[in-house]
């Protein structure tokens, strides 16, 4: 309506959107991020590379298909912004942009050819009541909206609340991970190829602890795909 139009133009006068990398006012058609960091994004490229870095955190510890992540997450780099505003900030809609576009990205090359459901690695109750969503299921939803595969948000829970991995070492990130996610129905996974989601991939912990309850699944195929890889 064009009275709507009019109301969003006044109220972008004094509290204008901008991009949460380089903070410059946002055109009508962007969303979140300019095109210009858009473009400028450090891509991972993972998706392209076999065997690649993010493939070999989970070697020796349990089969997976594939696993990528869509950019770097580096120290004192200005994307780390997109993060903190989708985790700390309540910015859900920063999760669903980035997983669309990182799905029409991968969906080229057929990341996600025999995917069968998405599971975003879950928040325990305590954390998600506290922050109130979770944030690797806003990831998964904006996936889900480009591909059209199922999220299944339900299936797999944190029983054990643990503190936070940052500035732990990588023993202490495997040790607090180890035994806190339980799977339902397990029957319902025999035969698929499951998508784990998360935002960040740092030593592949978490990540492994949540595919530790498909293991007596039979037949079933597990992938890995996160918003940022740790640099």
């Amino acid at each position: 309506m064009k009275w709507r139009r009019w109301f969003d133009a006044f109220v972008m006068l004094f509290y204008p959107k901008v991009c949460l990398v380089c903070a410059m006012p946002l055109r009508a058609s962007e969303e979140c991020l300019c095109v210009k960091c858009q473009i400028e994004m450090p891509r991972t490229n993972l998706h392209l590379k076999k065997d690649n870095e993010a493939e070999q955190l989970f070697w020796g510890k349990l089969e997976i298909e594939r696993v990528s992540a869509y950019f770097y997450y580096r120290r004192g780099s200005d994307y780390r912004e997109i993060i903190h505003q989708l985790k700390y900030k309540g910015r859900q809609e920063v999760g669903r942009m980035m997983g669309r576009c990182m799905a029409a990205e991968l969906s080229d090359v057929g990341f996600f050819s025999e995917i069968d459901l998405i599971i975003p690695i879950p928040l325990h109750a305590k954390k998600k009541s506290s922050r109130g969503y979770n944030q690797s299921e806003c990831i998964a939803e904006g996936i889900s909206a480009f591909t059209g595969i199922c999220v299944d948000a339900t299936s797999v829970s944190r029983q054990k609340y643990t503190a936070t991995q940052t500035r732990k070492s990588v023993y202490e990130r495997w040790a607090n991970v180890d035994g806190i996610f339980e799977l339902s129905n397990s029957e319902k996974f025999v035969g698929k190829h499951i998508l784990l989601v998360d935002d960040v991939l740092t030593t592949g912990a978490t990540c492994a602890a949540c595919a530790a309850v498909f293991a007596n699944t039979p037949d079933i195929k597990l992938s890995v795909l996160t918003l940022a890889m740790a640099k």
